[in-house]
């Protein structure tokens, strides 16, 4: 076969009528320093502030200080395999985490990636990180009660969907318990919640995992889990990350949750960061800007507006979503008087002050009610319970009084007598066993029968067996009752000679069995 020298100067002819020079520009920088998590990279003179930066053996890092002649990277991974001259890369994007609905039930790392063993996260929806709050005119005020399930705070603390309710304490006072309460308590409510742990022990959020499933609260959960070996940046990371996967929700007119245990070992792992980044310290060796860093974080809890086309210049697709915080902070020996806490105060619309002594004389949950305030009161309760819970904090602050004066004097009046029996029983009947919370309507109908003098008969040993009981006789022999309060979330004239009839009814009963 030939082939003639015409057929071969037509294809170089094709060739080159279609050729196209492509130029890829792929701009690189040079690691200058690396060490305990912290790169500096020369040559990346565009890279912008917080974007993802790509170093060899596929590890990532954050770009948090950008200087004249070199760039501050937090490392996401191990930064032992980064050697002094490797070659970085823009990858020009900010710092994304996947989102959505494949994510529930699921145990992540704040980059998304899954620690479950149960296989890839199937998802194709990614947000930035961090994102600017939404502003006032995109909100509402916080009006729907988020119930923990906890009479304590329900009745006398309430927190709104929306709201950011601090829980402060030392440590081993119950600050977990509660928020892994008001997780549980939200199974079949249509609340997604998202529980980070920052610093924590690995057991310790296998144990909180593990609690979540037995009660069947981990289908409507995210658990997003930073341990105590992880490195800074990651830790620093994770509250971020919660913040992202609620406000998907939240801007989808769904209600979310997130729970960060706790920021205190989060202001650690960013003052760590900063000292390394050569910043300036400031009070406590934290960085100036620690204020603003948490600030940022806890203003995306929101209730966003019912307005459809205010929502929508929010980017929501949907209006009337809700994102609430419940950040938790770490005193020592009560200080809340200390940097962080103080922070943290002043920036959420209230806290619930968990007291040692409270917890180590048996008092669980061990809520102060004299410092612990809700900035959002009864906006956030249903009208049922602000009936009858109206006068509960102001008796059990004057019973706390008089209990103290009590016990430098035997001869007491008789109403200084009957306020402190009082008292002492709504001390007990506020006392709630872990991981058994109580629907809305239950704790109304304990409260009304406390607050209306009714358990005032009864040995205090009895309180905890009153309570057990006196729900199982509502449910069965006065169902109807409780079921109104549900869906009518009042108490109504008619219903409540019926309410007192009931409990009168009952007392009559568990005396007789008492007595037995």
């Amino acid at each position: 076969m030939q082939i003639r020298p015409e057929e071969i100067t037509s294809i170089i002819k094709k060739q080159i009528a279609g050729f196209e020079a492509k130029t890829e520009v792929d701009e690189i920088g040079e690691v200058i320093t690396i060490g305990d998590g912290i790169a500096r990279v020369y040559g990346l003179e565009n890279v912008m502030a917080s974007e993802l930066v790509q170093f060899p053996n596929d590890i990532y890092g954050m770009t948090l200080n950008l200087e004249q002649d070199n760039v501050g990277i937090a490392i996401f991974g191990d930064y032992t395999k980064i050697k002094e001259g490797d070659i970085v890369r823009r990858t020009n994007r900010i710092v994304q985490v996947p989102v959505g609905e494949a994510l529930l039930g699921r145990v992540v790392n704040p980059l998304g990636f899954p620690l479950d063993g149960k296989g890839p996260i199937k998802t194709e929806t990614f947000r930035p990180a961090e994102k600017k709050a939404p502003g006032v005119i995109f909100r509402q005020p916080v009006k729907e009660p988020l119930e923990t399930g906890i009479m304590a705070i329900d009745a006398m603390i309430p927190i709104g969907r929306g709201q950011r309710e601090l829980i402060i304490g030392d440590r081993q006072t119950g600050k977990t318990a509660i928020a892994v309460d008001a997780i549980i308590n939200q199974k079949g409510k249509g609340v997604i919640c998202i529980y980070v742990a920052i610093g924590q022990k690995g057991s310790t959020i296998a144990k909180v995992v593990k609690t979540l499933g037995d009660n069947g609260a981990l289908d409507h959960t995210i658990i997003i889990a930073s341990t105590a070996d992880e490195t800074a940046p990651i830790q620093y990371l994770a509250p971020f990350t919660g913040a992202a996967m609620g406000e998907y929700f939240r801007d989808s007119g769904r209600h979310a949750l997130c729970v960060y245990d706790d920021l205190t070992k989060h202001a650690w792992a960013y003052r760590q960061l900063s000292l390394l980044l050569r910043r300036p310290p400031g009070r406590e060796a934290y960085p100036g800007d620690i204020f603003n860093l948490h600030s940022r974080l806890l203003e995306r809890a929101a209730k966003m507006s019912e307005d459809p086309e205010v929502a929508a210049m929010a980017g929501c697709t949907a209006p009337g979503g809700s994102l609430t915080a419940l950040p938790i902070i770490e005193t020592q020996a009560g200080d809340v008087s200390a940097y962080i806490p103080t922070n943290i105060i002043s920036i959420t619309d209230g806290q619930i002050f968990l007291e040692p002594e409270l917890f180590y004389a048996g008092v669980r949950p061990a809520v102060n009610v004299g410092i612990s305030v809700s900035r959002v009161g009864g906006n956030a309760q249903t009208k049922a319970m602000r009936q009858v819970a109206g006068s509960l904090r102001m008796d059990l602050a004057q019973y706390r009084e008089l209990a103290a004066f009590a016990q430098f004097g035997s001869d007491l009046d008789k109403s200084t007598r009957a306020q402190l029996t009082r008292g002492e029983r709504l001390v007990e009947c506020l006392k709630q066993g872990q991981y058994s919370p109580l629907q809305m309507e239950e704790q109304v109908a304990i409260i009304f029968a406390a607050v209306r003098g009714f358990i005032d008969v009864l040995p205090i040993s009895e309180m905890a067996r009153f309570k057990v009981e006196f729900i199982k006789y509502m449910k069965a022999a006065h169902p109807d009752q409780l079921k109104e309060i549900a869906e009518k979330k009042i108490i109504s004239k008619e219903l409540e000679p019926l309410f007192k009839i009931s409990i009168e009814e009952f007392m009559r009963g568990f005396s007789v069995e008492k007595a037995a």
